[in-house]
C-alpha cells in the first residue's frame, strides 16, 4: 500500500490502469479530454503491478481494482465514480483545485 500511497502523491491526477481495460482507456481520454496529464502506472506493465492491484482492492477496497483514480493524491475511486463526477460537473473543479490543470 505504501508504494501505491507514494505514487499516488507524486503528481496532481494519477491513475493506475491496465494496458487491456477498455473504461481504463475511457477514464485516461476523459482526463486528457479535460485537459489534464495524469500520471499512469499500468499494473499489468509493472513489476509490483499485482501487489499494487492488491492493495487497491483489499486495503482501499476498489473492486474491480481498476481504474483506480487519485486526485491530489487522495483516492477518488474507479471508472464508475469518475463518470458520475464529470456528469455532475464536479471532476473539472477537483483537477483544478489540485492543479491538474489549468483555465
Amino acid at each position: 500500500m505504501d508504494r501505491v500511497r507514494d505514487l499516488a502523491s507524486q503528481k496532481a491526477a494519477v491513475i493506475f490502469t491496465r494496458s487491456s481495460c477498455c473504461m481504463c482507456h475511457t477514464v485516461k481520454a476523459l482526463f486528457y479530454e479535460l485537459g489534464a496529464s495524469p500520471a499512469i502506472h499500468e499494473l499489468d506493465r509493472n513489476a509490483n503491478g499485482k501487489e499494487m492491484e492488491w492493495a487497491l482492492r483489499e486495503q482501499l477496497g476498489c473492486n474491480p481494482a481498476v481504474p483506480a483514480v487519485f486526485i491530489g493524491g487522495k483516492f477518488v475511486g474507479s471508472a464508475k465514480d469518475i463518470i458520475s463526477l464529470h456528469v455532475d460537473g464536479s471532476l473539472k473543479q477537483m483537477l483544478m483545485d489540485a492543479r491538474a490543470i489549468w483555465f
